[in-house]
């Protein structure tokens, strides 16, 4: 009989401690509508949750609590009727909160955009991806809110109300979510568009994918994941199922364009963009696996492999194609004028230098996708397959500059051309370490080697015939001068030095540094000689030649002045040299 006593009395208590609470819910819904009907303004105040609002959320949840088992008396229906009031009056408020509270509307504004965290890279002009200042993170609600709606969302959670609370917050997000992407400038393409779009347009909708994705994978994905977490702190299936659902819809978007990019007509100018989606795509998956599903993560990193996959095998066809633009530009016949680095050496060796600066992708993507028995069989093991195309790129690059060579009928401005084109290779490869690490030091050494040999057979190819006639044999005859083979010496080595001059201050040298040295040895070894020669028979011409200037055309110091004008890739006048 105590028992049913105090049963009936905790009965009455709890009917009327739930009186209580739905008549002072009731009052303050009241109070919010009225404030809004009279002022025509948001009911929710941006600002600290006041005293008044916090014993709200806790009577809502109290009553909650006490109508999970009601009891039979009439106050229960009247307080479950309450209690849906206050949870559709908390998933308006909810939705207010998410879409009018906002700290930025549009993360370009937020401090990790402008100070650097993220910026769109491009290292087509040898630049790269510089770390970071200090990294600040993006919050897309002022702390105060989140604990607001962590608070809705505990109540609503806590009244069975799960299904309405996460579909307004996940609406509300996917909304703002898709308003960033697009102020980002990141519009849907078709895929018949991508197809059909100049290269020139299409090049600049890559990178602001880049720039998109890579502010997806830094500031928003990480943003939205800590946002899931505070609201729905307690519930991490709930915060992770959110962000996985909103991730996915993102992803999805960016995988479709990358896929489509990935089947438009190879090309060898497409390999940096490819090589710069692929890296951002790479960076999707650590950016959305620590908030995601288990089965989602699995899921959609599956997707975004596959994607990579495509843009991995793409570059690396691309890559691979290189040698076929060397092979087939072997057909070339016209010699480049003066000697000069040959466009295909240019194009080439730059190519491979911003290549390197993708070192540690490549050899990523060789790895993956490459046969080891298409790259390099060269005897030396390389380090890596990359390495191994990288060498056997360059070897046949040297064999086509070998047959280039053999266009010019002069073989002193065959090997000016070997010369010229070593020399551009060695100090490409010394300004870049990183095509100097893949290329190697033993390479190197061997190909400087190779340019030091070229400028040997040219001084000895021209110069050693100029040499040659500065000898003093056969100029004596029974102890005298032969002055008839005298005048011829003379008249033979001028005559020698204006068709060098003529013919070799047209070749080209741009490289200072290589055209000071070619200058340098060959004034080591002529003006001595020709000062020797001179000083040693000039006296016999003047004693027995009326008119010796007619055989002695050039003084020593006249030789200087005409090497010193070679390799110009101008033909110099001769009238100064002769008046001095």
């Amino acid at each position: 009989m105590e028992n049913s006593s105090s049963e009936e009395t905790e009965n009455n208590n709890n009917e009327d401690t739930v009186q209580h609470l739905t008549k002072m819910i009731e009052s303050r819904i009241a109070k919010y509508d009225n404030g809004n009907l009279s002022s025509g303004e948001s009911r929710t105040k941006i600002g600290k949750m006041t005293e008044e609002e916090s014993f709200f959320y806790q009577a809502v949840t109290r009553l909650s609590k006490l109508t999970e088992f009601p009891s039979a008396s009439s106050s229960s229906s009247g307080s479950s009727s309450v209690l849906q009031r206050a949870m559709a009056f908390l998933e308006e408020e909810f939705r207010i909160i998410l879409e009018d509270s906002r700290h930025d509307d549009d993360v370009a504004a937020s401090p990790a955009v402008k100070n650097g965290t993220v910026t769109n890279s491009n290292r087509d002009d040898g630049g790269g991806d510089s770390p970071p200042p200090e990294e600040e993170s993006y919050q897309p609600y002022p702390p105060e809110v989140v604990t607001r709606m962590n608070r809705i969302a505990h109540v609503m959670l806590s009244a069975g109300y799960e299904t309405e609370c996460c579909q307004v917050y996940s609406i509300c997000r996917r909304n703002d979510f898709s308003k960033q992407i697009k102020k980002l400038e990141l519009e849907k393409i078709n895929t018949e568009d991508i197809h059909k779009t100049s290269w020139d347009c299409l090049e600049e909708e890559i990178m602001k994918w880049v720039r998109v994705s890579k502010i997806c994978s830094k500031i928003l994905f990480p943003a939205e994941r800590e946002l899931g977490e505070a609201v729905f702190s307690g519930h991490p299936m709930i915060s992770r199922s959110l962000f996985s659902n909103l991730a996915r819809a993102v992803v999805i978007q960016l995988l479709d364009f990358a896929d489509a990019v990935a089947q438009t007509k190879r090309a060898a100018e497409k390999l940096f963009k490819f090589l710069l989606m692929y890296e951002t795509i790479r960076d999707l998956i650590p950016a959305i696996s620590d908030g995601c599903s288990d089965d989602f993560e699995h899921e959609i990193k599956s997707e975004i492999l596959a994607v990579g996959d495509r843009i991995g095998e793409a570059s690396l066809n691309i890559f691979c194609d290189l040698e076929n633009s060397i092979k087939n530009d072997m057909a070339a016949r016209n010699p480049v004028p003066g000697g000069a680095v040959h466009p295909l050496t240019r194009y080439v060796i730059n190519y491979l230098k911003y290549a390197c600066d993708f070192k540690t992708t490549l050899e990523q993507i060789f790895h993956k996708h490459a046969n080891p028995g298409e790259t390099s069989d060269t005897a030396a093991k390389p380090t890596s397959l990359f390495s191994a195309q990288v060498q056997n790129i360059m070897d046949l690059l040297d064999a086509n500059l070998e047959a280039k060579s053999k266009l010019y009928k002069d073989p002193s401005l065959r090997l000016v051309f070997l010369m010229n084109n070593g020399r551009y290779i060695l100090q490409k490869i010394k300004g870049s370490p990183e095509i100097h690490q893949v290329m190697g030091d033993k390479s190197y050494r061997k190909r400087s080697t190779v340019v030091r040999q070229f400028h040997k057979n040219y001084q000895r190819e021209t110069w050693s015939k100029v040499l040659q006639i500065l000898t003093h044999e056969g100029l004596q005859h029974h102890g005298k001068v032969a002055i008839p083979a005298l005048k011829e010496r003379f008249k033979t080595f001028s005559n020698m030095m204006d068709e060098i001059h003529k013919s070799q201050s047209s070749w080209v040298v741009n490289d200072e540094q290589l055209q000071s040295e070619l200058r340098v040895s060959i004034s080591a070894v002529v003006i001595p000689a020709y000062r020797s020669f001179v000083a040693r028979f000039k006296q016999h011409l003047d004693g027995n030649t009326k008119h010796p200037e007619k055989y002695i055309k050039y003084q020593p110091d006249d030789i200087e002045t005409l090497i010193e004008g070679l390799f110009d890739g101008n033909t110099t006048s001769m009238s100064r040299i002769r008046k001095n």
